[in-house]
Parts: structure tokens; C-alpha cells; sequence
């Protein structure tokens, strides 16, 4: 059911690089599957998908690296509907897609509520699960749609759609009577012999859903969760968006401005006077750069003061959430969260992993604090000089700086990165180590919505197509700046009487023309037609914003930290290719949400490791190979205050724990007092003054609600996989089979559909961790971020 204060999965990239991201209504029974982590016998390949992987793997590159020569140009033929969906063939197919969903929903809901035999409640949760399929087929791909597609008209149509089925849902979220037969058919042991282990975890989630959409509630308590789902959503939005400083700039002489960067000063510099904008690049720039102390002081401090007003807008929220979780029979909004799909399955659990985190980290930050302290006293000759909060960022970018200046090399690090070189790397590690590759697929007429987007086949070894990727990687005016994975469509297995409804509907009003029933089924868009079960493939959007090259003589070329970003997005994209469960409910990356930034982050270890990096990266021009000394100093640069950025996270995530917990219905609740007393009793570095109000400035309140810690755990699980599975590519672990196998079969492929902490604990052949309490989650953070731990030490 679709619940208020739902969260957008905001990828660990997306929180490094920007504050806040729109709300998006929850995922689970009717939900999108959007993460804020996407051929017929008869198409036309590019490339054969019998020619030889070596074949493939050279027009891969070709195919990125000089697209104006490998792809016709974007077809102006009948349109084949996009993503081959042969109801999108045009904008006016959305709402006859849409209509035609919401009758196959129409007809499922009819059919559950009427269940009333053995056998008939043994197909609830099938059908149930198909209820949802039915509804996120429109929404997803409609979301994706009108966020990204170039044309206005596709855009309307597609938000149109999505309109008339969210409508839709709510709808469904005023009818009890299918929480009821759930219920019903949990309570025959007659019917849960008969389900899968996958089915059942499945009925536990729709359970939950129900409750948490307080569907059983009274009419008068289930208006005002309604009510209260609404103003969470508008008082949520409002803080996101009226966001900003008690001050809206800082100015200064400007000979107090000594030391900051030529270029800004020049640009910001009126007579006399610097104005600075609190907010942005030019603060944070004059905090690395500027000599006086007393004026960073005076940035800082206003930087760190947030309105009044945004203050007003957050607390407002809290108390809103607060009420919202009582309605619903949670203790806290921190307990209501926590007990939907996560790995820590309460509050307490949560501050375990964090207490154990910050002591591992300690040492750390004590020693990294005790470097810019003596770099101060040093630089001004004064023995008992204090390091204040001012003063961190000006003494670690000098140190960073020092680094930076001890080597220089006689090629950019761009130039061994072009996209089509970092594309074929993918394709050549996953081929390692689970046995897939890309392999290019013309698309046709009307399948894509730009010409830059370019369809990837996801075939395995043993040549079956396991799933579709589309890839739009390059920077186009108007498209969104953030990389996302999408997954337009899940896996889930069509079952026979799908097929013959599917079939009986082939001459129908408004029905476009199909080659067959099985096609029909999954609306055009490609299946599994291999000796098991018959599914709808996993078809994957990857969407970034590259640079594209000026000179035509070049491709595009990748920084490092980019190269980070395309290995981290497509770690969200092979999980959800590898996990082809049979209910969509747990395809793919509908898993735990604190771990489903466990694939993607793991990818960035890879990205860094010089034997994965020797599968590829080569100068574009005279094919030298990458000296990983290239990359050994910039992640050395990155990671230099390793220790001081884990206890930001740490506090941050502490203090959303306590604007989730009970403490926020008391009348006495201060956000402010809060946020400072969480400072003082676990920062070690030196802490703000008590009239800053940061708080403010933490958007992802908004999006995460009780579940920031995700970010910090999913590092923890990340670094110790590659450590223990991988040996954290010592002897050229990274690109074993046998241990990409071992990640495959005891965690990628199992979604959603199986227990996390049992996935984890065969993956790390720990039982330690397979009862998932308390001690478990103390336990991963006893394991710390930084790379000192090895795959031999088992503490």
C-alpha cells in the first residue's frame, strides 16, 4: 500500500554530490521502482549474438567511442514503441496502456476478494504480487518517462498516466478487504505448506504494507493518516525547497579575503568589498583557501545557520511523522521504518552499528585532528594554538594540496578513460566474473527516446539473454544531472493463465497488434524463453550526464571520478539483472534498503583495482597502458581525512535516529538542543557553536527518514566483501570467477527473496551474522571503513 513520508533510495554517490532529491512515493505492493537506485527473434543485431565475445567486445567500444559512425541515424520510420512496448508508439498510447492495466488490476482485485477455497487462496499472494506488477509497469516506466524524455508531448502523456494509476492506488489503499484475505490465506496452514520460501517472504512484506498503511485503522483515524500523509508530503517539500540561511551572504574587506582563489576573488570583488553567498561553491572554496581566520569564523558561522523559517518546516515535519507512526501502532517513525525491509530492524539496532563504527573510527580521527592541530601551531609559531571548526578545511586542503603538487604526469588520467574503454571493462569484468557480457542490439524505430541512447544485450555464456540495458549517458540540455539506474521493468515469471487472457485480448478495442500471446503478456517488451519457467526480462535504464567531446576527432573522455560513478550505477544494473526472481516484489534491487548499495558500492573497490583496470584502461591515442600510479595518487588525495568524513556521517546519522524517535511528540522537543547535545557526547573533533542551526541544511531528512545510516553501513559490508571474498584483489582475486560466482549464489541473485543477513553471512562464511540481531549489527561496524582490514583477520 503506499504509505506516507515515502522515501526516495538516494544512491551513496548522489549524497556526496548534492543535498536533496524530490520525494517519490513508497515502493512495495503498488510502487515504482525507481532509485533516487532499465529482442525479438526478429530485430536486427548489430552484432550477432553468435559472432564471438571478441567481436562484440570490439564494436562495444566502437559503439561509445565513435557513435556518429557505428549507429544509423535516429529513424524516422512507424514507430515499434518505446522500449519496444507496442502501446508507446506514440504519446497518446499512455493512457490506452494505462486503461488497459487498470482493467487487468480491476479484474485481480475482484478475483481476490472473492477467494474463498484452499486453492483459491493459494494464489493470493501471486495475485497479488501480479496487482502490483500490473501498476508498476505504467508507473515506472511512466516516472522514467517524463523525467527524462526530450519531447513535451511524451512527457504530459507519460505524467498523465502515472496521474491515473497513482489515483488509482489510493483508491486501493481505502479497501480493507484485501489486507482481510491476506490475512486469511497467512492463517490456513494448508495454504502456506503450499507457498515457496519466495512466496511467503513475499506475503510478510504485502502483511506489512498493509499495516503500515493503516487500512484496518477506524474511518476517523484512517482520514487523519490520510490527512497527515498529505501535510508530511507538503511540509516536506516545503523544507526541501525554501531551504537557506538565516544570511543570505557574507561581506567583507577584501583584503580579509587574503589567500582566496585569484579567479573567485576577482569575480566576487565590488570596489572594495567581497560579498560571498552563504550557501555554494564559493563558501566552501574560502574555507579551503582563506589565510585570515577570523573571516572563515565568520563564513563558517553563517554558513551553519539555517532560517528560521527552514528550521520551523523540519520540526513541523517530525512531529507530523511522529503522529503518523502512532496512528499506525509504531512507537516511533524510527520504529516504523526500521521494521520495513531493513537489515537493522530497530533504532537500538541501528545505534549498536553506529556506537561499534565510532569506536573503530576513533583512533582514526584522533589522529587526523591531531595533524591539522599541529599543522596550525606550526604555521602560526603558537604552541597552544586550538583547531576550531573554521579551521579544518583550510589546514586539510593545504595538506591535500602538498600531495597534490609531488608528482606530476605527462598525460591527464582522463585520457586512459574514454567511455567506450570503461563500457568494454564492464562488459570484460562481469564476463569474468559471472559470465555475462554487453552485446550491441540496433535499436528500432521508436525504441528510443534520443540517439544517443544506446540498447545493450545482457547474454550469458551460454548465449541466453538474461537482460535488456539501455544506456543515455551523455549530457543534453534539460536532462537531469544525477546518474540513476532505473529499472523500467522487473523480472517476474508470467504464468500460463496470463498468457491465454493475454492471448484472448489479441483482437480487442484499442489493442495493438503482437506477434504472439507469450509477447502480448509482457506488452511487447522482451521475455525469457529459455527451458524454465517463462519470464519478463529485466530491462534497465542507465542515465548519466557525460561530457560529450568538442572535438570530433576524440571521444569522450571519463575522470576518475566519473569512471567511479558508471561502475557504481552499474552495480545497481547487474543486480537487478542477476536477481530474476519469480515475484516482482523482490526483483532485482527490491531487497533490504541498507543493502541495496551494497552492489553498487562494492563496483567502486573494483573500479580502483589495477587488475581490473588492466582489462581496459589504455591510452585512447597510442594504447598505452594506464600507470596505476595515476590513480594510486588521486584515491590517496580522496581518502587523505578518511577518518574525519566517517564521523560526520556517523553524527549525521545519529542525529536522524533522534529526530525519529519518541522524543519528538514531547512539547519540549528542539531540534537545535538536539543536534548539539549529539555533538557533544560523540564528536571528537572540535564542535559548533551553540548558535548554529545545520540542521537545516540536512535535506536528506526529507528523503531518508530514520535510514541515513544505510550509507555507512553499506561501506562497511562493501569494504568487507571485497576484503574477505575478494582479498581485496591481491593476486588477481578481482577478476575470479569462482568468487564473483560466490557473491552471485549466495547474494546478487536472490533480490529480495531470501533473508539479507543469511545472504551475508554465506557470502562472508560468517554464521556470525545469520541471526540478524543487535550483536550483528555491532559486529559490522566493529569491522570500520578504512582499507587496514584483511580478509585473514576475523575479529
Amino acid at each position: 500500500m503506499l504509505s506516507s513520508g515515502s522515501r526516495l533510495w538516494v544512491c551513496t554517490r548522489c549524497v556526496r554530490r548534492r543535498v536533496t532529491r524530490p520525494p517519490q512515493f513508497q515502493r512495495r505492493l503498488w510502487q515504482s521502482t525507481n532509485a533516487a537506485a532499465a529482442a525479438a527473434e526478429t530485430d536486427r543485431p548489430l552484432v550477432s549474438h553468435g559472432v564471438s565475445a571478441e567481436h562484440d567486445d570490439a564494436v562495444l567500444r566502437e559503439l561509445f567511442d565513435a557513435p556518429s559512425s557505428t549507429f544509423a541515424s535516429f529513424s524516422l520510420k512507424r514507430s515499434q514503441g518505446l522500449f519496444k512496448n507496442r502501446y508507446l508508439t506514440n504519446p497518446d498510447g499512455f493512457l490506452v496502456f494505462a486503461q488497459k492495466n487498470l482493467d487487468r488490476a480491476t479484474r485481480i482485485v475482484k478475483r481476490v476478494l472473492a477467494a474463498a477455497t484452499t486453492a483459491e487462496y493459494k494464489g493470493v499472494v501471486r495475485d497479488l504480487d501480479r496487482l502490483s506488477d500490473l501498476l508498476c509497469r505504467v508507473l515506472d516506466l511512466s516516472d522514467f518517462v517524463r523525467m527524462t524524455h526530450p519531447e513535451i508531448r511524451f512527457q504530459q502523456a507519460a505524467t498523465d498516466a502515472w496521474s491515473m494509476v497513482y489515483q488509482y492506488m489510493n483508491q486501493l489503499n481505502t479497501m480493507t478487504g484485501l489486507s482481510d484475505q491476506l490475512n486469511e490465506a497467512i492463517s490456513r496452514p494448508e495454504v502456506t505448506d503450499q507457498w515457496t520460501d519466495e512466496e511467503k517472504i513475499v506475503a510478510d512484506l504485502l502483511k506489512l504494507d498493509f499495516m503500515k498503511s493503516a487500512v484496518n485503522l477506524p474511518k476517523k483515524s484512517r482520514d487523519r493518516f490520510v490527512e497527515l500523509s498529505s501535510q508530511i508530503s507538503d511540509v516536506g517539500s516545503a523544507f526541501v525547497q525554501t531551504m537557506g540561511p538565516e544570511k543570505s551572504k557574507v561581506t567583507l574587506p577584501s583584503h580579509r579575503f587574503y589567500g582566496l582563489y585569484p579567479s573567485l576573488a576577482s569575480t566576487l570583488k565590488v570596489r572594495s568589498q567581497i560579498s560571498i553567498p552563504t550557501t555554494g561553491s564559493e563558501a566552501a572554496a574560502a574555507l579551503q583557501s582563506v589565510y585570515d581566520e577570523g573571516t572563515r569564523k565568520e563564513i563558517y558561522l553563517t554558513q551553519r545557520t539555517a532560517s528560521t523559517r527552514t528550521i520551523g518546516y523540519l520540526e513541523n515535519m517530525l512531529r507530523l511523522r511522529a503522529e503518523l507512526a502512532g496512528l499506525a501502532g509504531f512507537q516511533s517513525h524510527g520504529h516504523m521504518s526500521l521494521k520495513d525491509r531493513m537489515m537493522a530492524k530497530s533504532p537500538s539496532s541501528v545505534m549498536e552499528f553506529l556506537l561499534a563504527l565510532r569506536e573503530h573510527n576513533a583512533p582514526m580521527i584522533q589522529h587526523e585532528l591531531n595533524e591539522l592541530q599541529d599543522r596550525k601551531r606550526e604555521r602560526l609559531a603558537m604552541p597552544d594554538a586550538e583547531l576550531h571548526p573554521w579551521d579544518r578545511d583550510f589546514y586539510m586542503e593545504r595538506i591535500r594540496a602538498e600531495m597534490r603538487s609531488k608528482v606530476r604526469h605527462e598525460d591527464q588520467l582522463t585520457a586512459f578513460f574514454s567511455v567506450g574503454t570503461v563500457m568494454q571493462g564492464l562488459s570484460r569484468l562481469f564476463d569474468r566474473l559471472y559470465g555475462i557480457r554487453f552485446v550491441p542490439r540496433e535499436t528500432l524505430p521508436g525504441e528510443t527516446w534520443h540517439p544517443d541512447v544506446k540498447r545493450l544485450d545482457v547474454m550469458s555464456d551460454t548465449g541466453e539473454q538474461v537482460a535488456v540495458l539501455y544506456c543515455d549517458l551523455f549530457y543534453r540540455p534539460q536532462k537531469s544531472p544525477n546518474p540513476a539506474h532505473f529499472t523500467v521493468r522487473c523480472s517476474r515469471e508470467i504464468l500460463a493463465d496470463e498468457v491465454e487472457e493475454a492471448g484472448a485480448d489479441l483482437n480487442g478495442t484499442d489493442m495493438p497488434y503482437f506477434d504472439s500471446a507469450e509477447q502480448a503478456a509482457n506488452d511487447g517488451m522482451e521475455i525469457s524463453r529459455g527451458d524454465g519457467p517463462l519470464k519478463q526480462l529485466p530491462t534497465v535504464a542507465l542515465v548519466c550526464d557525460f561530457p560529450k567531446n568538442d572535438n570530433a576527432r576524440e571521444p569522450a573522455f571519463l575522470s576518475f571520478y566519473s569512471v567511479e560513478t558508471l561502475f557504481h550505477e552499474m552495480g545497481h544494473a547487474i543486480h537487478s539483472v542477476l536477481a530474476r526472481t519469480s515475484f516482482q516484489n523482490v526483483s532485482g534491487t527490491r531487497c533490504a534498503t541498507d543493502l541495496a548499495e551494497l552492489p553498487s558500492t562494492l563496483m567502486e573497490h573494483f573500479a580502483a583495482d589495477p587488475t581490473v583496470l588492466s582489462l581496459f584502461a589504455r591510452h585512447w591515442k597510442t594504447d598505452r597502458p594506464l600507470p596505476y600510479e595515476m590513480v594510486a595518487e588521486r584515491i590517496k588525495v580522496a581518502k587523505r581525512f578518511e577518518g574525519i568524513d566517517t564521523e560526520h556521517q556517523i553524527l549525521l546519522a545519529m542525529v536522524d535516529q533522534a529526530y525519529h524517535s519518541p522524543e519528538v511528540s514531547e512539547p519540549s522537543f528542539d531540534s537545535t538542543y538536539v543536534f548539539h547535545d549529539i555533538h557533544k557526547r560523540f564528536a571528537h573533533g572540535p564542535l559548533d557553536p551553540p548558535r548554529t542551526r545545520w540542521q537545516g541544511f540536512f535535506g536528506h531528512l526529507h528523503s531518508y527518514g530514520s535510514t541515513y545510516y544505510s550509507y555507512l553501513f553499506d561501506r562497511v559490508l562493501a569494504e568487507r566483501v571485497w576484503r574477505v571474498v575478494f582479498n581485496g584483489g591481491e593476486g588477481g582475486m578481482a577478476v575470479s570467477r569462482a568468487n564473483g560466482e560466490r557473491l552471485k549464489e549466495n547474494l546478487l541473485k536472490w533480490g529480495g527473496g531470501r533473508d539479507p543477513w543469511t545472504c551475508l553471512a554465506d557470502t562472508l562464511h560468517d554464521d556470525r551474522l545469520a541471526a540478524g540481531d543487535e550483536k550483528s549489527m555491532a559486529l559490522v561496524g566493529s569491522w570500520g571503513i578504512k582499507d587496514s582490514i584483511k580478509a585473514k583477520q576475523v575479529s
